[in-house]
């Protein structure tokens, strides 16, 4: 008996799917399959495109490179090479200096540059200024406090330049082309100094246990009368710096004298007899010497000061 239309259709029932089965994947895994190819000549996309595995690159690993008989004679080469490049440096500066030597005049302490520094000041008050040896080799600056360094030049002379760059920055004269020349010029009455010096013993046949390191060494410390001075006519005006250059000036003679009197030795001729013009020309070298050192100090400083 049909049923009259009441306003809704009949509906089929829907047949419900069967759960998927543990063989079924959404995606095939071709990434351990060949490579294969489709119709158009194309790899497909499960090609794995990184590349043979490293037991099929022919052992070209970091490690097989070192155990290659041709890296290792590359590598024993370029050592060799390096070897030899650095022994014909050492041997060059060899030649003209002496790195053992040089750091002879460093090896100092604290204690050291402090008594020394006291010495240059006020060398009125010390008396022993015999340089004092170990088997015929004088001792590091360290154990005698006679003994020249160049520790305290080269620092110094470092301070002099940073002293003028601030002198003339407070009266409104820097420039780094004024700076510049004030280090140049010291350091060239340096150079000046320590030739004119061997020169004079070269002509006047004066032996000396005099080095040319311990002849800069002597030279360099009149950069510790400089910064005193310019000190002291930063502060008191040029009042203070003539009185500070008279004291530094004067220490710095008598310093001199006294040091290179007991490292220039007279020489004898070949009868044994010594001369008796040599302990004149040693005196005149000494008293020449030091007769210097208050003018280079008047002409470096006097323009840093006004």
């Amino acid at each position: 008996m049909d049923l009259p239309h009441q306003g809704y259709r009949a509906t089929k029932p829907r047949a419900r799917a069967a759960p998927p089965t543990a063989d079924s994947v959404l995606f095939d895994d071709t990434s351990s399959a060949a490579p294969a190819m489709n119709s158009q000549g194309y790899y497909t996309p499960g090609y794995n495109m990184a590349g043979p595995p490293n037991d099929m690159q022919g052992g070209a690993g970091p490690h097989n490179m070192f155990a290659d008989p041709m890296a290792n004679a590359a590598m024993m080469y370029g050592s060799t090479l390096a070897n030899t490049g650095k022994d014909m440096v050492n041997k060059e500066i060899s030649r003209f200096m002496s790195v053992n030597k040089l750091k002879y005049f460093f090896a100092v302490d604290t204690r050291y540059v402090l008594k020394k520094l006291m010495i240059l000041m006020f060398p009125y008050t010390h008396q022993d200024w015999e340089v004092r040896y170990h088997r015929d080799t004088p001792l590091p600056p360290r154990q005698d406090v006679n003994a020249p360094d160049l520790y305290i030049p080269t620092m110094a002379f470092i301070t002099y330049i940073l002293l003028a760059g601030m002198a003339l920055g407070i009266q409104k004269r820097f420039s780094p082309e004024v700076l510049g020349l004030c280090a140049s010029t010291a350091l060239v009455w340096v150079i000046i100094e320590v030739l004119v010096m061997l020169l004079s013993l070269y002509l006047l046949t004066v032996h000396s246990d005099l080095s040319t390191f311990d002849l800069i060494a002597y030279s360099g410390y009149k950069y510790v009368g400089m910064i005193f001075t310019v000190l002291c006519g930063l502060l008191f005006g040029s009042d203070g710096y003539y009185v500070a250059l008279a004291w530094s000036s004067c220490a710095l003679m008598f310093f001199i004298v006294r040091s290179l009197k007991m490292k220039i030795i007279p020489s004898t001729d070949s009868m044994g007899t010594g001369s008796s013009a040599k302990p004149q020309f040693r005196l005149y070298i000494t008293v020449v010497t030091a007769v210097f050192q208050p003018i280079i100090i008047y002409w470096l400083t006097s323009h840093l000061v006004r």
